[in-house]
C-alpha cells in the first residue's frame, strides 16, 4: 500500500495529496497519502482546525492527525479559503485508513487558480517514495 500513487493528484514532501474538483481552476481536496497512513499506522483521531470561509495560508497548518504511533500536523499545500470540511472524517478518522484517497480532509478554493500546478506530480512523488524507502 505504501507505493500506491494516484497520477490523478499532486503530491506534497509532507505526505499529503491534493486534486482538483470541477476541473482547472476549481477547488482542491486535500487528503494523506497511502505512504503517509502506512507511516502512522492506525488512525485514531483526526482534528481539524478550521471552518468554511476561513483564509488559509500556503504552509500553515490546518489539523492534527493522531494514530497509534504518533500524531502529525496538517499543512495546507496551497493558499486560499477553505470552502468544506469533512465532518464526517472528523467522526470516523477510521475511513482514512481505510481509502486514504476517498477520505479527503478539507477542500480550497485557492486563491491562486495555478497553485496546485506547482506541486510534485505522481513520478515526482514516486521518486521521493523511492528515496526515502531504498
Amino acid at each position: 500500500m505504501a507505493t500506491d500513487v494516484r497520477a490523478d493528484r499532486k503530491y506534497t514532501k509532507d505526505h499529503e495529496w491534493a486534486a482538483a474538483v470541477g476541473g482547472e481552476g476549481g477547488k482542491v481536496r486535500i487528503g494523506i497519502t497511502a505512504y503517509a497512513v502506512d507511516q502512522l499506522g492506525d488512525i485514531t483521531l483526526l482534528n481539524l482546525d478550521v471552518k468554511a470561509g476561513d483564509d488559509l495560508a500556503e504552509g500553515k497548518a490546518f489539523g492534527t492527525i493522531e494514530s497509534v504511533k504518533t500524531l502529525s500536523d496538517l499543512f495546507a499545500p496551497v493558499a486560499g479559503k477553505v470552502s468544506a470540511v469533512n465532518d464526517a472524517l472528523v467522526g470516523g478518522p477510521e475511513a482514512v485508513n481505510t481509502d486514504c484517497w476517498s477520505a479527503w480532509m478539507v477542500e480550497i478554493d485557492p486563491s491562486d487558480a495555478k497553485a496546485i500546478d506547482g506541486l510534485m506530480d505522481a513520478a515526482a512523488y514516486e521518486a521521493l517514495l523511492a528515496s526515502i524507502d531504498h
